[in-house]
């Protein structure tokens, strides 16, 4: 078992710096992109079969892998320690699983650029990162794991650094990033002088060991750190600009690893989150508020990414709504069940954009003004679904993939979407109607973020695949299909939009004994699991009913938002952004400023911050510290000037301070 979660971990790195040192210093290596990208993704594949043998063979008491001692001093003891239990399996699984599939797709996507052995370097990187991120036995290691998600992800958001606002979205990435770790790091020194150890065997054991005080401010600062990595109200602002990257990195990014970092590290710490019940309330409704701002901005965007960005950030709100409400092991299914859809919808917009690359070039052959082409009588845009439409008789695969995802995330009855996002709204339901009335408003804008999810995923379909062609020259210049590389994980990731929420099946059928991943995660009869869950009062047989009409409701929102999408953009087309402005007026406008978060962070932070460097620091740094370390260099200058005026070059002068030398060693030898 140590064996396997060895080669886990060591096989992506290995890729990492077989790709990465190659490419560096063997540019033959570069040219073999079929081998490299070949090799990048067994070293994903591999980790994902030994996860299934790991799976197969675990028997629910938790295996601890520790390989050697990293420090010692005191009561501190880090160790490279990695533990095997039922949480840290199901998120190696997606992230090797999810990831490989998206190696595979990059081998076809990334084909052409001329980094593509360094892109794949980074990728494996990557997935080495987030494994120590998931399998981590203490804080140290997973902080390790979590800053290094975070440098790949600069690595990757950046990737095509030649264009400035690329490194501006890496950078702002990195900084706001950094926030979050600050407090997650704050949260690491009030654990350990409580405890005198960060091991989550140690931590876990008896969190009501923990005062009330200290628990709370260690959970707060936790929660701060995961609106960071998960992109929840106010550190946000990072994710939709990271679409600066290639597709394949927003796949990664979006779907299965970074950003559900801040989700893992909240179910892992969940016995100890449930002694917070005020810090569970912050966590709920910032989720909420989160999950209903993400998805009235993607109401109003045109970039096809952007649309799914915005969705992320939603669906992300979605899982800290469970948390918030004690369901820490829906908010893990969500994870589960968004990795394939979202990853799914991704690798289809990917897909959609490299075709309309193509169409691009096309344009310019045929003599077209590519510059004046778009949307808006700009450049064309290869990402604007105004410029798309009519896709699906170019693209089926790309069309009925991104359909089932899309029907998926919408929550259409019985695809994984429906399931995981339906356990989440009847907690929300369940934890209100228990006397915890924060959970009454978190259920009524799941709801409402349901309708607009369905709605804006539909429209982003509809504006891509149906209707009539809109690029210029459509009689002329066609689309084409992607090549199998990006199909086959495709067609893999829709089928688990599917099928994918099956192993939880909801409470009300057969009591709750078919939903799988629920007893997995918490534990059954005498067995406990490691992620923890609020208790609720017992309920009455009249509250099955209730239970079957929050399905039948969850599933109507669905069909509604779903329908009334098709139907609109089916008969107005592009036409209806322009009512939807129209009806909303100056809130519409509001949506498609995203809240003007940027702007604010611009002027309330930004500026006061570089004004007053440059009028403060700047001439400190001037006048005190370069005046410091210049008087300095002139007063060393002056003595070594006077001292060198001892070194004459005339003998006698030498024999001189000899004669004195010796006068001075003889006086202080009789005087002494």
């Amino acid at each position: 078992m140590q064996e396997y979660v060895l080669l886990i971990l060591l096989l992506p790195l290995a890729g990492a710096v077989l790709n990465g040192m190659l490419g560096l210093f063997v540019p033959a290596w570069r040219k073999n992109k079929t081998l490299l990208g070949g090799l990048a993704t067994a070293c994903v594949a591999v980790p994902f079969a030994l996860t299934v043998l790991l799976f197969l063979y675990f028997h629910e008491e938790p295996l601890i892998a520790t390989f050697f001692t990293w420090m010692q001093a005191g009561d501190l003891d880090l160790s490279f320690a990695y533990r095997i239990d039922q949480l840290s399996l199901i998120m190696t699984l997606v992230v090797t699983g999810v990831g490989s599939l998206i190696h595979l797709y990059s081998i076809g996507y990334m084909h052409d650029d001329d980094g593509f052995w360094k892109f794949f370097a980074f990728l494996n990187l990557f997935i080495f990162m987030m494994l120590n991120l998931v399998l981590a036995d203490n804080l140290v290691v997973l902080f390790l794991g979590w800053e290094g998600v975070g440098l790949c992800s600069y690595l990757l958001i950046g990737f095509w650094y030649k264009e400035l606002k690329n490194t501006e979205a890496a950078n702002k990435a990195f900084i706001v990033n950094r926030i979050g770790d600050f407090a997650f790091l704050l949260a690491m020194f009030l654990l350990f002088r409580e405890l005198g150890s960060l091991d989550f065997g140690t931590i876990l054991a008896d969190p009501a060991s923990l005062s009330q005080g200290t628990t709370m401010w260690a959970v707060l600062l936790l929660f701060i750190g995961a609106t960071g990595k998960s992109a929840q109200i106010p550190l946000f602002v990072w994710l939709p600009d990271a679409m600066a990257g290639p597709t394949p990195v927003s796949a990664l990014i979006h779907a299965a690893t970074m950003v559900t970092s801040g989700l893992y590290l909240l179910a892992r710490m969940s016995p100890v989150v449930l002694n917070a019940p005020d810090i569970m309330m912050v966590i709920a409704i910032v989720g909420a508020l989160t999950a209903i701002m993400a998805a009235t901005i993607a109401i109003t965007q045109n970039d096809i990414k952007r649309v799914l960005a915005y969705s992320t950030v939603s669906q992300l709100g979605y899982m800290f709504m469970a948390a918030g409400v004690g369901a820490f092991f829906v908010a893990i299914f969500h994870v589960m069940t968004h990795a394939f859809f979202k990853a799914c919808l991704f690798l289809g917009s990917g897909s959609v954009i490299h075709a309309m690359h193509h169409v691009e070039h096309d344009l310019e052959h045929k003599g077209v003004d590519v510059h004046h082409a778009g949307a808006d009588g700009g450049h064309f845009d290869a990402q604007d679904m105004r410029t798309m439409g009519g896709l699906k008789k170019y693209m089926p695969s790309t069309r009925w993939t991104y359909l089932l995802a899309t029907f998926a995330i919408a929550g259409i009855p019985l695809f994984a979407g429906f399931f995981s996002k339906d356990e989440i709204l009847f907690k929300a339901f369940e934890y209100g109607y228990d006397g915890n009335g924060y959970a009454w408003f978190v259920w009524i804008i799941g709801l409402i973020t349901a309708l607009l999810t369905a709605f804006y995923m539909m429209r982003s379909y509809m504006l891509t695949f149906e209707g009539e062609e809109r690029w210029p020259n459509a009689d002329e210049v066609h689309a084409h299909e992607s090549p199998a590389t990006m199909t086959i994980p495709l067609w893999v990731l829709g089928i688990l939009s599917v099928i994918g929420g099956f192993i939880g099946l909801p409470g009300v059928i057969a009591h709750g004994e078919w939903n799988w991943i629920h007893g997995f995660l918490v534990g059954h009869g005498d067995v406990v699991g490691p992620v923890a869950e609020a208790a609720v009062s017992p309920h009455d047989p009249s509250f099955l009913t209730i239970e079957w009409g929050l399905i039948a409701l969850g599933s109507l929102i669905a069909i509604v938002g779903v329908y009334f999408a098709y139907s609109v953009y089916k008969k107005h087309g592009l036409a209806y952004d322009e009512k939807l402005k129209g009806r909303f007026g100056g809130l519409y406008k509001t949506w498609q400023g995203k809240y003007y978060w940027d702007e604010f962070y611009d002027r309330v932070v930004v500026r006061p911050l570089i004004g007053g460097s440059e009028k403060g620091l700047a001439p400190f740094d001037a006048n005190v510290v370069d005046g410091l370390v210049n008087g300095m260099a002139s007063l060393s200058s002056r003595i070594s000037g006077s001292l060198r005026k001892m070194q004459t070059g005339v003998v006698q002068n030498y024999a001189l301070a000899i004669v004195l030398g010796v006068a001075f060693v003889i006086a202080m030898l009789l005087f002494s």
